[in-house]
């Protein structure tokens, strides 16, 4: 099982999440473009950091939406959107290149992760632009029924799609996460995170709100660089994991 975060988020002289102690306890870092969040000092140092402990990296792109941290909607046109994916994917590409590493996958994040997973269009312009940079990236897509349409357009273009969960976020019963702006979206208790990292692991299930349980065949497990508890939740993750004899690791390229 691959874990992954969102890293490099900070941006000018404003600083986001604990990077530096996430990253002992990831597998993989999903690094902001400069478009949601981040900057080019951000990016080389975050890139730095990945190469140094030997966390795999890919390109987390959003909307041009620095106010809304990328989490409002936007009314792009499908070739706005593939046009604005492949400038994200490209600048990251860079500092991987100048460190000489690979970039491995593509997460887009925030509102246009969500609106993918619903609109066909926006899953594949995303897809168009991962596949003209190389197609041998990832996309990265939500675990579950409503990552149907991503796997069906990303397949039509033969792109790799690894499926993603979220332990410390809250599920509807339709298997999408509970919108932030209800109470409880956000899951900052580290035994109870870990517990449910380790059902989606093993059961490839999670419990949503109304006490449902919802399949959910995941590749990787997502904790967010912004949570408050994030160096707690992803150590306790990779602890539990680690113990029930689940091998903690990068997902691998198309490649490989």
């Amino acid at each position: 099982m691959d874990l992954n975060c969102d890293m490099g988020e900070s941006f000018g002289g404003y600083k986001l999440g604990l990077d530096e102690e996430v990253i002992k306890y990831i597998s993989s870092a999903n690094v902001a473009c400069g478009w949601h969040a981040g900057d080019p000092l951000v990016m080389m140092r975050t890139v730095k950091m990945a190469k140094e402990y030997g966390v795999g990296v890919g390109a987390h792109p959003g909307y041009p939406d620095l106010l809304g941290f990328g989490r409002r909607n936007m009314d792009c046109t499908p070739e706005e959107v593939r046009n604005y994916v492949i400038y994200q994917i490209g600048a990251l590409q860079a500092f991987c290149t100048a460190n000489k590493i690979e970039l491995r996958h593509v997460k887009p994040h925030g509102n246009l992760y969500m609106t993918a997973v619903e609109n066909e269009n926006v899953a594949r312009a995303i897809a168009q632009a991962i596949v003209a940079v190389d197609p041998r990236l990832m996309y990265v897509a939500l675990a579950g029924a409503k990552g149907e349409l991503i796997a069906l357009v990303a397949q039509e273009v033969g792109l790799k799609v690894v499926f993603e969960a979220f332990p410390d976020r809250a599920y509807t019963s339709q298997g999408t996460l509970l919108s932030r702006r209800e109470p409880g979206a956000v899951i900052q208790d580290p035994k109870i995170v870990a517990n449910r990292a380790l059902k989606m692991a093993k059961e490839k299930r999670i419990v949503a709100v109304d006490g449902s349980e919802i399949i959910v065949e995941a590749q990787t497990l997502c904790v967010h660089g912004d949570n408050p508890k994030a160096v707690e939740l992803v150590r306790a993750i990779r602890e539990t994991l680690e113990t029930n004899g689940v091998e903690v690791k990068p997902i691998e390229r198309n490649d490989q």
